[in-house]
Formats: C-alpha cells, structure tokens, sequence
C-alpha cells in the first residue's frame, strides 16, 4: 500500500524523538514501555508514554498521548507516526488505531521501531480496514424519528 511519502529526515526526527522519551513511559505491570511520535501538517512533532494502571482497562497508550498532545497544541491533522517499545515491533491497539483515525487519512503512515530503528512500516489503512468514520455513515439529525444509523454503499 502507498502511503504519504515521509523524508528520510522526517523519520529520523521522529524516531530520535521517540527514543528520547521511551524511558519516561510508565509500565510496572507489563515492562512493556513504549513511546510514540506524530508529526502533524505543520511538521510538529508531538510525543506520548504508555502510562499504565493497576486497573489495566484505565491504561492510557502512547499513541493516544502523542494525539492529546497534538491536540492540546492546536494540531489538526496526523501526517505519519512512530511507535517505538522496548520489545520490538508494536502496532498501535484497536483503540488507538480508531483515534488515530479521528486525525489522518488512510495512506498515512505508521512506523513500527525499537532501539535499533525502524523494522516495520505500514499504513493506517493496512492496519485498519473499513475505518469506521462519520463521514461514511448516514446520521439523521435530532428532530427525526429516532434512527440513528444507517450504511452507506
């Protein structure tokens, strides 16, 4: 699948960025920490730990951090990301895979790193098929009958 091209240096830029800050993640449960880097529409670069929990269902991903971040900064639109652990190559979770959806198009591309670099490259399209979004469904507005949904084909 073809992605949004990314330089050599745009990678690079993320993947430095991720290192960085991958000690920082918070992971006493799973040892499994990872880091994440966007880079938006204005070549920011935005990061994020996997902050876990006791309770694991209240465990917040990197990615999901990195995308608030962006957010919290004004950013508006994904052009790729990184995501780096200390295990290898992780992709990003179904919950993630849907909010990186919320902020990037299919072809953007998603980069799979440990410390050694990047290993896989993929694009959010490959990782999630028929992404659910709301400009690919029907919604009536408030004052209707009452159906909400329908498919469009």
């Amino acid at each position: 699948m073809s992605g949004v091209k990314i330089d050599k240096t745009t990678k690079d830029r993320l993947l430095e960025a991720a290192k960085d800050i991958l000690s920082n993640a918070y992971a006493p449960y799973s040892n499994c920490r990872v880091a994440a880097a966007v880079v938006d529409n204005k070549e920011n670069i935005y990061t994020g730990v996997n902050v876990e929990n006791a309770s694991f269902g209240l465990t917040v991903c990197a990615e999901r951090n990195a995308i608030a971040a962006m957010v919290k900064a004004g950013g508006k639109r994904i052009e790729a990301i990184l995501i780096i652990s200390n295990i290898g190559a992780i992709p990003p979770c179904g919950a993630c895979r849907q909010v990186i959806a919320e902020f990037a198009e299919e072809r953007v591309p998603i980069f799979l790193a440990d410390d050694s670099g990047i290993l896989e490259e993929w694009t959010l399209g490959g990782l999630l098929p028929r992404i659910y979004r709301p400009d690919k469904w029907l919604f009536t507005n408030s004052k209707s009958s009452g159906k909400s949904i329908s498919s469009q084909k």
